[in-house]
């Protein structure tokens, strides 16, 4: 007989921290730099958006036991809130989390005698944009402990060797946190590209790409090595694993996501911690993206109207059509036999033939949909 079971969680949110105010040095466009020509990218905070987010994963090739891992948002935060999880599947199900980082997920396990098994998550969050306000110096100062912790080195973001010369040379002779992430953000802009024959979003193994001089990749891979180069001069930084969900505001088609199907909307963000800002909004690939992706032709100038305002807005801030699903790296998976994964921002599936490959959702097979509430 199949069985259903469902489950729902609250949490609580943090409250707002962020004012508003644009990057500084290379992401302002100098006087002499071409007009917006009527492109505009200026997130800000203080207005919340709810979504339910909802995964749903029907396994078409069962081969004795099957297990799935479901990332479910983790993060409550100045800019977004995390508030619940309904799920129904006919498996056996459990809320479970990785015990390093906190990244949340729902477990599943089906019998070998299963019949057509699936598992449906929702989560309901609420997302808002983020600014910081360059002008304020107000934010609560980090736990030492926890700073710490994000200047680490993992597997795929080692801060030695290429790491640290790479970003000693970028930083140059900048003295402040500030000084030292905007040089490391400009680095990445001018030095890597956005490649879209990378799958998914890239594996992030920053020491490879820095030794085959090969800078071309995606998210995952340009906001892995901000972050690297960052901790490797004492900046404390993380990626933000997490999705995007609906169309940008401001019209930017390679910064939006399809409610109707996610599938490959997966994105990394990133964030660094400046003294007296805390914890503030990175995307240096989403510049990439725009530069590679947004026009016909492939822009190589950050002055140009349509790159400009991202480049800008981008040190410092992030829209709010995205929800972020958690921070960990190096995750060894509750009960699973395979490879502990370098970041969690896909379902992943294990049977008797192996692991399943997350990057083809169509042979997996899962779907995620978003769906804006009014509240």
């Amino acid at each position: 007989m199949t069985t259903v079971r469902r489950t729902f969680l609250r949490n609580t949110a943090a409250a707002a921290l962020a004012g508003a105010l644009p990057g500084l040095g290379f992401a302002q466009a100098s006087p002499s730099s071409p007009p917006s020509a009527g492109r505009n990218f200026a997130p800000q905070s203080g207005a919340w958006r709810t979504f339910d987010v909802t995964t749903r994963v029907d396994v078409v090739k069962p081969q004795g036991v099957t297990q799935l891992w479901l990332p479910i948002p983790s993060v409550n935060s100045d800019y977004q809130r995390s508030e619940g999880n309904s799920f129904s599947s006919n498996g056996t199900t459990q809320l479970t989390q990785d015990g390093r980082d906190g990244a949340k997920m729902l477990y599943v396990e089906f019998a070998s005698s299963q019949a057509a098994p699936f598992v449906e998550l929702t989560s309901r969050v609420q997302t808002q944009g983020r600014a910081v306000d360059w002008s304020q110096k107000t934010a609560p100062a980090e736990d030492a402990d926890t700073l710490r912790y994000y200047t680490r080195p993992t597997t795929l973001i080692p801060t030695d060797g290429i790491v640290r010369k790479t970003a000693l040379s970028a930083i140059g002779n900048a003295k402040t946190d500030v000084e030292k992430t905007q040089k490391i953000y400009d680095w990445i802009v001018a030095n890597t590209y956005r490649e879209p024959k990378v799958r998914g979003c890239g594996i992030g193994d920053i020491k490879t790409m820095l030794e085959t001089g090969d800078l071309g990749g995606k998210c995952a891979d340009l906001n892995a090595l901000f972050v690297g180069l960052c901790r490797a001069v004492g900046v404390p930084a993380r990626d933000v694993y997490g999705i995007r969900l609906v169309a940008s505001s401001f019209g930017y088609k390679e910064l939006s996501g399809n409610p109707a199907s996610l599938k490959g909307a997966q994105h990394c963000r990133s964030e660094a911690y400046l003294k007296g800002y805390g914890w503030v909004a990175m995307d240096p690939a989403d510049v990439a993206k725009v530069m590679r992706l947004e026009t016909a032709d492939w822009i190589k100038n950050v002055t140009n109207p349509v790159v400009a305002p991202v480049n800008k807005a981008l040190f410092g801030g992030w829209e709010g059509n995205w929800m972020a699903y958690n921070t960990a790296h190096d995750i060894a998976l509750p009960k699973s036999k395979g490879e502990v994964l370098g970041f969690f921002m896909y379902p992943v599936g294990e049977n008797a033939a192996g692991r399943f490959d997350s990057y083809a959702p169509d042979d997996f097979k899962y779907q995620i949909t978003a769906k804006e509430v009014k509240v």
